[in-house]
C-alpha cells in the first residue's frame, strides 16, 4: 500500500469517527427521560464528543495531505466544496452545540428531582436546526468525496 493509501484509509476512518458522531450525538441527548439518564447521557456524550472532535481534526488534516501529496485535487470542485462546508459547519459542531450542551448540564446541575426542567427540553429543542443542518451537511461531504460529481 502507498502513502497517499494509507492516508486515505486514515481519512475514512476518521470520516466514520468524525461524521459518525454527527448522527449520533442528537439522538443520544433527545432519549432520556429522567434527571439521571439525562446525567449519563451528558456524560456519555462528552466520550464521543472527544472521538468525534479527533476524527473531525484527523478528517481535516488528512484531506489537506491528501491534497498536497495530488495537488490536482485543489483544482476539483467536489474537493474545494468539501473543504468549504467542513469549515463552514465547525462554528455549529465546535462552538454552538457544545455551549447549549453545556447549558443542558448547567440546568441539570442546579435542578433538584428526577424530571426533566421545561429549560432542559427546550434547549435541546433549539439544537434541532443545527442538528439538521450537520446531518445535511455530512451528507453532502460523504456524497462529493464518494462521486466526486465535478
Amino acid at each position: 500500500m502507498t502513502i497517499y493509501g494509507i492516508i486515505v484509509l486514515i481519512h475514512v476512518i476518521a470520516a466514520v469517527c468524525g461524521l459518525g458522531a454527527t448522527f449520533a450525538l442528537p439522538i443520544l441527548m433527545n432519549r432520556p427521560k429522567t434527571a439521571a439518564q439525562a446525567h449519563f447521557a451528558i456524560h456519555v456524550n462528552a466520550g464521543i464528543e472527544k472521538l468525534a472532535k479527533i476524527g473531525s481534526i484527523t478528517l481535516l488534516v488528512t484531506g489537506i495531505v491528501l491534497g498536497i501529496l495530488n495537488p490536482v485535487l485543489f483544482t476539483k470542485i467536489w474537493f474545494i466544496a468539501s473543504l468549504i462546508i467542513y469549515v463552514a459547519v465547525q462554528p455549529i459542531a465546535a462552538g454552538i452545540l457544545p455551549k447549549r450542551i453545556a447549558e443542558q448540564k448547567a440546568i441539570l446541575e442546579s435542578h433538584s428531582g428526577e424530571d426533566l426542567p421545561e429549560s432542559y427540553h427546550q434547549i435541546g429543542n433549539s439544537m434541532a436546526p443545527y442538528n439538521g443542518f450537520l446531518h445535511s451537511a455530512a451528507i453532502i461531504l460523504i456524497a462529493l468525496m464518494v462521486l466526486k460529481p465535478f
